[in-house]
């Protein structure tokens, strides 16, 4: 059984890079992107993760967690050889993997490292290609990094240093299993950094099975909460719905829109756009080129408005969205607090609106009560010029 080192998690104002102990050509890359000080996780692991240490890291997703992982990773492995790299870092999703691939891939030119994304969805035989060439960090989805294994195209047994990272997500999703069988088959003595919003049920066990003496660290401060985001509840008429969303997403500069299924993301960015709102649809069903190209049009700001499922949004870390609909209200809170927290990145805040049909009234007023929340329901028209503005507009307890 695994021990566990606590730490006090404290963070010093003006604390720089170089003081962390992170390497002088990472610290220029990163000066040069405009990063200049480190956000808390990063200011609390990096040491222990620079030191060697197993890291157990309490954080979500948007609060820095790549740099945090990705700099102590960098600066510890060694060279890797043809289809037998020294660096692992596993993810829930492949939009993930391209984001955590983004981060790092200037980082490691710098410090003369090679990184291969793999993930399922995408040309298995380009990926092989990149594997031959050889590679030193591997980043990775658990299924098609196994399928890679099977066929002897990648060996992780000489794997130093390993980054599990949404590991909640990878629970959620039913990843663990895969996890375990890809861990089992490193066979060096190695570094583990595990980083999860979560660390109780099926992460514990993970933690307890494959760290040893963990230092843990929580960055309790970066998790999204109710208090801050602004929440607007809107009642609207099913005939009316569309053009409701089309004047939020006018009056926004970055909206994520969230949908049940897959068939009602590509419904309404059609539905959108007859209202002369340009949108974008992300989920499962569409090939993965298409969705790199939505989130990459999205993220950079040529599409203001993103319609999402759930499943395509995990683990997506989207900066400086000012407004998150639930065209589909969630199935519960927690689904709720997921979603919302979209626009409530590294301490941020933003607006969040809920359209609500008349008969999803009851589901609707239940997900408040158990979030704490006591907003009225207020029955709105797309003609409403307070969706013009929902920051300003504060309903009160009579409006509903």
């Amino acid at each position: 059984m695994t021990t566990t080192a606590e730490r006090p998690s404290r963070v010093v104002a003006d604390t720089t890079f170089e003081q962390l102990g992170v390497a002088p050509e990472l610290t220029a890359v990163l000066s040069s992107s405009g990063i200049a000080k480190p956000f808390p996780v990063q200011e609390l692991t990096i040491p222990d993760g620079i030191a060697g240490r197993d890291v157990c890291g309490k954080a979500k997703t948007g609060s820095g967690k790549t740099l945090a992982f990705g700099l102590p990773l960098l600066m510890r492995v060694g060279r890797g050889e043809q289809r037998r790299p020294r660096g692992l870092v596993l993810v829930p999703t492949r939009e993930l993997a391209t984001q955590v691939a983004e981060v790092l891939a200037p980082l490691a030119t710098a410090v003369e490292r090679r990184v291969v994304v793999v993930y399922g969805g995408a040309d298995i035989d380009r990926q092989v290609k990149k594997l031959h060439k050889g590679v030193d960090v591997v980043i990775a989805t658990p299924g098609r990094l196994i399928d890679l294994c099977e066929r002897g195209e990648v060996s992780v047994r000489d794997v130093e240093v390993v980054v599990l990272d949404e590991a909640d997500r990878m629970a959620d999703m039913g990843f663990l299993p895969q996890v375990d069988w890809l861990l089992r088959r490193i066979e060096t003595a190695h570094q583990t950094m595990l980083f999860s919003a979560t660390l109780d049920g099926d992460v514990h066990r993970l933690v307890r099975r494959h760290l040893s003496d963990p230092v843990r660290h929580e960055v309790a401060s970066e998790a999204p909460t109710v208090e801050s985001m602004e929440h607007r509840f809107l009642q609207v008429h099913q005939m009316d719905k569309v053009k409701v969303a089309a004047a939020i997403c006018r009056n926004s500069s970055k909206t994520l829109v969230f949908v049940r299924t897959k068939r009602g993301a590509d419904r309404l960015v059609l539905q959108l756009e007859r209202e002369k709102v340009p949108a974008r649809a992300i989920h499962g069903d569409l090939p993965q080129s298409a969705r790199e190209k939505a989130l990459e049009s999205f993220t950079q700001g040529r599409t203001a408005v993103l319609v999402a499922t759930d499943v395509a949004a995990r683990g997506l870390d989207i900066s400086d969205v000012d407004m998150v609909v639930h065209y589909d209200p969630p199935e519960d809170h927690k689904s709720y607090l997921h979603r919302s927290g979209r626009t409530a990145r590294a301490g941020g805040t933003g607006v969040v609106a809920t359209l609500v049909l008349w008969d999803q009234v009851l589901d609707v007023e239940r997900i408040e009560k158990r979030l704490g929340l006591e907003m009225p329901i207020v029955e709105v028209f797309s003609n409403d010029p307070r969706l013009e503005d929902l920051r300003a507009w504060v309903p009160d307890a009579g409006a509903a």
